[in-house]
This record gives structure tokens, sequence and C-alpha cells, in this order.
């Protein structure tokens, strides 16, 4: 009854946020149309237009979560009546249950344990034991194997260098499978009791004895006794190879590339479709993204090309010539964690990261003026060729990227 109240409750909380997302979305959606009629084409900003595209969005979203939630209610229930046609078991006089077996039926006897005041679930609902052993048996062994071929499949990926999608994917098998495994388990190799007594006052020594005693008598209880040691063997074997191969990163030394100032002195300033860029391309306030003209579209190799008055500029000594007619380049990586900077507020002369807020003073060397980076973004210096392009006077001032091994956090 409780499962079933339950089930019932959850379905019903369910159909009521499905149905107030509908009444939400109906209401947002003749609110906008009847806008749309009454207001003029030039009073549609691009700033509303963004934000019915992010409601529009949250509303699929909510939509894809609920039907999920739903989907799998059904799904569940689904299932448990496959499972309970597929298990049950013949019916006594009268609509009944037919008694449990005794051990010399070849039953293992294991509904006779117990106290006499047991309620043997299984024989409520009509469950054959042998027959639900058997599917349990082969539930289990199926869900078993598709937890060890992701195992030996993430040590596989692991060890060959396979992709973190790949690494992911496999260690959700493996464990899901584990998971699945345990509960099928539970529910279809075990006998399933209800044991109600009466509190009593104080025990004895001799109480707690004949209590210990009937609790392990319950481990008989569990079917398959030799398959499930087998496979918690085998299991704890894999997951203790794939925790002891993990240690592999803990000791790997960081690639050399990272320490690499990646532009080199006289490489053009390039677009991402491969056009130089010259000094005088940009209006002030103006940015873009450039790269190194050999490694176009690099991640690492990503720099802001922006441009301000140059009476502005506060630059160290040993800088003030790296920014002809204004244009200023920083790395696009964030020092932070990684992130792409590229939000640049021309008013404040401020990058900003979209990640988690940081902000670069540009005026300043890209100096950090709140957020959590900690370093300033690294600058490129340039100077200006005889055709009037923009060329990288040498490489970033350090590393680009966030803090990692010996550089400062």
């Amino acid at each position: 009854m409780n499962d079933d109240h339950n089930r019932r409750r959850g379905a019903l909380l369910a159909l009521t946020l499905l149905g107030w997302q509908v009444s939400a979305r109906l209401a947002r959606t003749l609110v906008d149309f009847f806008l749309k009629k009454s207001a003029r084409p030039s009073m549609q900003s691009s700033s509303d237009k963004a934000r019915r595209t992010e409601q529009r969005k949250a509303d699929t979203a909510a939509f894809l979560v609920l039907g999920g939630a739903l989907g799998w209610r059904a799904l569940k229930s689904l299932l448990r009546s496959i499972g309970k046609w597929l298990l049950s078991g013949p019916k006594g006089p009268r609509g009944g249950a037919t008694p449990p077996p005794s051990p010399a039926d070849g039953d293992c006897g294991c509904a006779q344990r117990g106290r006499a005041a047991d309620r043997n679930l299984d024989a409520e609902h009509h469950i054959d034991l042998a027959r639900r052993e058997r599917w349990g048996a082969r539930l289990v062994v199926l869900a078993f194997s598709a937890s060890v071929v992701g195992g030996i499949s993430f040590l596989v990926a692991y060890w060959t260098g396979g992709s973190n999608e790949l690494l992911g994917g496999m260690l959700a098998l493996c464990f899901c499978g584990l998971g699945v495994t345990m509960v099928v388990w539970a529910r279809w190799l075990t006998v399933h009791k209800e044991a109600i007594g009466e509190r009593e006052g104080a025990s004895s020594p001799e109480d707690h004895a004949a209590a210990a005693s009937t609790f392990k008598t319950g481990a008989a209880d569990i079917r398959r006794r030799k398959l499930l040691g087998g496979m918690a063997a085998g299991g704890a074997g894999l997951i203790g190879a794939m925790v002891i191969s993990m240690f592999r990163s803990l000791g790997t030394a960081p690639d050399l590339t990272l320490y690499s100032y990646v532009w080199k002195r006289g490489q053009r300033l390039m677009t991402v479709d491969g056009k130089p860029v010259a000094a005088d391309a940009l209006p002030p306030g103006g940015t873009i993204i450039v790269f190194p003209e050999d490694s176009i579209g690099s991640e690492k190799a990503q720099t802001v090309l922006l441009r301000v008055d140059p009476a502005l500029l506060r630059l160290p000594t040993q800088r003030q010539q790296w920014a002809p007619m204004g244009n200023l380049a920083y790395s696009r990586v964030c020092t932070h964690a990684g992130c792409s900077v590229g939000m640049y507020e021309a008013t404040a002369h401020q990058l900003m990261c979209p990640c988690h807020q940081s902000t670069f003073d540009v005026l300043r060397a890209a100096e950090p003026t709140g957020g959590p980076a900690a370093r300033a973004l690294p600058q490129l210096p340039l100077y200006t060729d005889s055709d009037g392009y923009l060329r990288a006077g040498g490489g970033f001032t350090e590393p680009p990227g966030p803090g990692f091994w010996g550089m400062p956090a």
C-alpha cells in the first residue's frame, strides 16, 4: 500500500508541475503575441529577443525534465507489472496463496525459517521463488557483465589515452551495472519477510544471544551465495585495478608545451579567416580575436586585440612601446580557470571573463580588478611593419593559461 501511495503521489506531483509549466508557457505565449501586435517593430530591441530566446530554452529544459520524470515513472510501473506477471505462481483454493513448500518438496526451506509470526510477503503475492531465482540470476549476470565490460573498457581507454567522454561513459556503465546488480539481487534473490514483534523491556544476555542467532540465520535467505561471492571478488578486483591505475595521473610530469610563450617575434596578427590585421583596422573601443599566422584557431594562442586612446595608457615603462596607435593584445585565456575572456567594456576599459566574473584593466597591463583571478593576462608586445600591419614583438609576457604546477596561482 505504501508503494502504491508513493507512486500515486509522485505521479500527481509530476503532473502538477507539468500542468504549471504548460500554463506558464501558454500565458507567456499569449502575452508575447499581444505585445507583438501592439508594439511597433522599432521597439523590439535585441535584448528582448535574447530574453525570449532564453525563456524558450528554459521552458524546453523544464518540459524535458518533467517529461523524463513521467516517462521514468511509467517505465518503472510497466517493468514492475511485467515482473509480477512473470514471477507470479499458482494460487491456492479460493484465491489464496499456495502455502510455501517444505524442505522435503525440494525447496531450500528458507520460507520455513524465522518465527511463526513472520509474514512471508513472497507467498502473499503469489511469487514463484524458483522462477524468480532463475530470472534474477540471469539479470544479475547480465548487469554484472555490463559492469565488467565498462570497467575493462575504462582501463583500456585510460591506458591508451582515450577521450574524457569515453572514460566518463565507461565509468558510468561500470557503476550503473554494479548498482543494477545489487538492486536486482536484493529484490529477486532474497526472500522478503515482515517481522513484527511487541516491544519488551530490557532483555537478558540469553535473549541477546538468541537474537544474534536469529539474525545470522537470515543470511541463508540469500540465494546463489557462491555466485554472489565470485561476483563480489571480481567487482572488488576490477574497481581496485581502476583506482590503482588512476594513481598514474598523479605522477605524470607536466608537458613542456605548457610553459611555451606561443607567439614568436615577427609573426603577423591574423584573423580567424586568415587575414592580416592593419594597425588602423580597429576603431577606438573595438576588439577582435587574432592568432599567429601559423597557428590560426589554436585555443592556447587565441589573443584579444583591442584599441584605446594612447593618452589613457598606464603601462609599465618597459611596455610603453608595445601598443602602437593604442593597439593592445592580451591572451584570451583567463588566468583563473582557463575560460575565454571574451567581453570588453569599452567605457570602463575592462576585459571580463564570463565564467567567474574576473575583470582586467587593459590600460594597466590587464591587472585583475575583480573576481577570483589573481594574475594579469599575459600581454603580447606589438609593432607595425613597413606595410602597416601589426606583428608580434615576441612571445607573451608569461605562459598563457590558469595557474598550474610551479606557476603562481
